[in-house]
């Protein structure tokens, strides 16, 4: 008998934040919704074609549900907030990730420190939408709705906004302000701003 062929996990994108109970939560939770937007009925479904996963630079908060005003705007948004729990950022993390998406340049710089390897598919997710701006679609690997080609088409995506960027890194306006602590007013505009450059970047990587 033969082995088992095994199986190549999706495009896997990793969100952090400080704490990981408020924006790469919602982050984590938005990816999917917004993935599932574009896809049809006889798509396969979204967690066959993308992982989305987060964690914090910091381990107080180790063990926790998603702060609720958070968990708010992932369920008002389509998306769903449930068995969330909060973790520290590890090595393997972001081994295991083909695009890590972090709240602030700090973040993404405290990734590329504990993993200098993964500096050219670092971003802040802020970043990443910015410079989706300027890569050339026409250029990625054709766009369909199985494993094999998202996952290709991340690849070359990812590449393609690290070089668009030059070398250069994130700027002041690249980060998103920490809502923790604050009102559900405050979660709206920062869910808005973490639901934008994710919209991009599912309507780039599946061509739709």
């Amino acid at each position: 008998m033969g082995v088992p062929e095994l199986t190549r996990p999706p495009f896997t994108v990793l969100h952090v934040c400080m704490g990981n109970i408020c924006r790469s939560p919602m982050a984590e939770r938005l990816l999917v919704a917004r993935l599932a937007d574009l896809l049809g009925p006889a798509d396969p479904a979204p967690d066959t074609l993308l992982y989305s996963h987060s964690a914090g630079t910091g381990g107080w908060h180790t063990g926790e549900r998603m702060n609720p005003p958070a968990a708010r705007q992932v369920l008002e948004r389509g998306g769903d907030p449930a068995d969330f729990t909060a973790r520290q950022l590890h090595g393997e993390h972001i081994d295991s990730s083909e695009l890590i998406l972090t709240a602030t340049g700090e973040q993404a710089s405290y990734v590329t420190a504990l993993r200098p390897d993964a500096a050219g598919r670092t971003f802040t997710v802020c970043e990443f939408g910015r410079l989706l701006h300027d890569v050339d679609t026409a250029e990625l690997p054709p766009a369909a709705a199985t494993p094999e080609r998202v996952l290709a088409r991340g690849v070359a995506m990812v590449a393609a906004a690290d070089k668009v960027r030059g070398g250069s890194g994130p700027g002041p306006e690249d980060d998103l302000d920490d809502p923790w602590g604050l009102g559900d007013r405050f979660f709206d505009r920062i869910a808005d701003d973490i639901e934008l450059p994710l919209r991009k970047l599912v309507r780039v990587l599946t061509g739709r």
